[in-house]
């Protein structure tokens, strides 16, 4: 028999730094989660990623008992990361902060494939070129991929 899903719990969690504070203790508390159970097993899967943000989504089930998919780090994040920024621009239309090539994009669009909403690498590509031209990062290097 199929377990009753009681809730989805959607968290972005620093990896192996689970712990019952806050915003995982009352998110969790709140469903009747086992908290401490939760951040042993995050902590142990996420180890060999610490200090990177990754999302994760809880199933809570009708029994109190659960099950979590970690995803890969948000686009921004790795953005971030690849350009060594601390933050975006505010103005991202006027003012730039940084930039990056067509070779860093298709790296993180490879990374992030699986949680996209996507079907070719291209596409990938494109999405995350978005989310970096708000962010007030320019690509530079060559032409944009085309997608159909």
């Amino acid at each position: 028999m199929a377990k009753e899903v009681a809730a989805l719990i959607k968290l972005q969690i620093k990896g192996g730094a689970a712990n019952p504070a806050p915003p995982v203790g009352p998110a969790l508390g709140a469903k009747g989660v086992n908290i401490m159970e939760f951040c042993k097993q995050y902590n142990a899967r996420t180890q060999d990623k610490p200090g990177k943000v990754l999302p994760c989504v809880i199933t809570v089930y009708s029994d109190k008992s659960f099950d979590f998919v970690i995803k890969t780090p948000p686009t921004a994040i790795q953005i971030m990361d690849t350009v060594k920024l601390k933050k975006g621009s505010a103005m991202p239309n006027k003012t730039k902060v940084g930039s990056m090539t067509w070779d860093q994009v298709k790296t993180i669009a490879e990374d992030k494939m699986p949680d996209l909403n996507c079907f070719t690498v291209d596409a990938a590509m494109s999405m995350v070129a978005g989310t970096a031209r708000s962010m007030g990062v320019t690509v530079k290097g060559g032409d944009a991929p085309r997608t159909k």
